[in-house]
C-alpha cells in the first residue's frame, strides 16, 4: 500500500519476519545510539539525581577495567548464541563460507572487506555464532576489532564486550596474536571508516593501498593472514551520491580526519515501510574466508619486506573476488577498485 509515495508493509507479514526485523532494528539503534545514550543517563544521575552514586561507580569500574577491551574483551558464549542472532541472520539471510581449514595453533588476522555503512556482515559472523563460525574452524577464538572510542561509554563497553569485540589497536592486535595457546582470530575491516563513504549499491572501492598498518604487525608476530569479502555488503544502503572532489565529500573526510568516525548521508528503508529509513535493505549477503597467507616473522621489517607482503595480500584478495563474484551475483564487468 503506497500513501504519498511511500509504500509501507501490509499488515499481515508473518510474525518470523517481525522478529527479523525486531532483531536488526535492535542492532542498529544499539549501534547508533546506546552509547551516548548511556553516557548521557550517566551525566542526568550524576547532576540531577540522588543517585550519583551509579555514575561514580562506573567512572571507578572504567579506571579499573578500561585495559581489558585491549585484553581481548570479555567474551560470553551465552550472549554470542542468543537467538536473536539468527533472527539477525534470517533478515537478510546472510551466510559464511569456507574456502580453508584454520589451524587452531596458529593465530591469525583476518581482513574484513568492504566495510559497508555498518559492517553487518562483520558483526554478524565474528561476534555471534548464527553463522556456524565454531563450527567451520574448531578450536578457534574470532574477535572483531572495532574502534577504540566505543570502550569509553559506560554500561555500553561491558554490553558490547560480551560479544567478543576488542580495540583495534596496536596493543590489542599484539597481545592477541602472541597468545601461546592459538586460534585467535583477529577480524580488521581494513578499510576503516573512510571506505563507508565509498559504500554504494554494485560498486567495490576498496581503502586499501594505504593500510600497511595491518601488514607489519601480521610480519612481527608471524601471523598468517587471511583476506575476507563479503558480497552484498555494499547493497544493504543507498548512499548520497558524493564522488571525489565534491563539496559535501570533502566535508565528510574533514570530519573523519578530525573525529575518526566517517559520516555517510544514507538510508535503507524503514521498519513499517520500504521506501526509507535506518533499516537495512533485505539483501542477501555472503562472506568468504579466503585461504591463509602464511607470514614469515620478522621483528624488524623493512619497507621493502611491508610492500611485499601487501601486494601478496591485495593479490589474493583480488583472487577471492574474481573466483566468487560471480556466484554470489556481480556481473562480470565489475572488479575491486583499490583506492587510498
Amino acid at each position: 500500500m503506497k500513501i504519498l509515495g511511500i509504500e509501507f508493509a501490509p499488515l499481515n507479514i508473518p510474525l518470523q519476519r517481525r522478529l527479523q526485523t525486531l532483531a536488526v532494528f535492535q542492532h542498529i539503534l544499539s549501534f547508533l545510539f546506546l552509547g551516548f545514550g548511556c553516557l548521557l543517563l550517566c551525566v542526568y544521575l550524576l547532576l540531577f539525581t540522588p543517585y550519583y552514586h551509579f555514575p561514580l561507580a562506573c567512572l571507578a569500574w572504567y579506571a579499573y577495567d578500561r585495559k581489558t577491551s585491549a585484553r581481548g574483551g570479555r567474551r560470553s558464549d551465552w550472549v554470542r548464541r542468543w537467538k536473536l542472532w539468527e533472527y539477525f541472520r534470517d533478515y537478510f539471510p546472510m551466510r559464511l563460507i569456507k574456502t580453508a581449514d584454520l589451524d587452531p595453533k596458529k593465530n591469525y588476522i583476518l581482513g574484513i572487506h568492504p566495510h559497508g555503512i555498518f559492517s553487518c556482515s562483520a558483526f554478524l559472523n565474528l561476534s555471534t555464532e548464527a553463522t556456524g563460525w565454531s563450527e567451520k574452524f574448531p578450536g578457534t577464538t574470532p574477535h572483531l576489532l572495532v574502534l577504540a572510542g566505543h570502550f569509553k561509554f559506560p554500561i555500553y563497553r561491558d554490553y558490547f564486550m560480551l560479544s567478543g569485540v576488542a580495540e583495534v589497536t596496536k596493543e590489542s592486535m599484539n597481545y592477541l596474536l602472541s597468545r601461546e595457546e592459538g586460534g585467535h582470530c583477529l577480524g580488521v575491516v581494513i578499510g576503516g571508516a573512510v571506505e563507508a563513504l565509498e559504500a554504494h549499491p554494485g560498486k567495490y572501492n576498496l581503502y586499501i593501498n594505504k593500510r600497511k598498518g595491518f601488514i607489519k604487525i601480521a610480519l612481527n608476530n608471524g601471523a598468517p593472514l587471511v583476506p575476507v569479502f563479503s558480497f552484498g555488503e555494499t547493497d544493504l544502503y543507498d548512499q548520497v551520491n558524493n564522488p571525489d572532489g565534491s563539496l559535501l565529500k570533502k566535508l565528510q573526510m574533514f570530519l573523519t580526519k578530525r573525529f575518526g568516525f566517517s559520516p555517510p548521508i544514507f538510508h535503507g528503508r524503514g521498519v513499517f515501510n520500504y521506501t526509507f529509513g535506518i533499516m537495512p535493505y533485505r539483501h542477501p549477503v555472503t562472506t568468504v574466508v579466503g585461504k591463509p597467507i602464511e607470514v614469515e616473522k620478522n621483528s624488524k621489517p623493512s619497507q621493502a619486506d611491508i610492500d611485499d607482503l601487501h601486494k601478496k595480500y591485495v593479490d589474493a584478495l583480488v583472487d577471492l573476488f574474481e573466483t566468487h563474484k560471480r556466484e554470489y551475483g556481480v556481473d562480470e564487468s565489475q572488479h575491486l577498485n583499490f583506492i587510498g
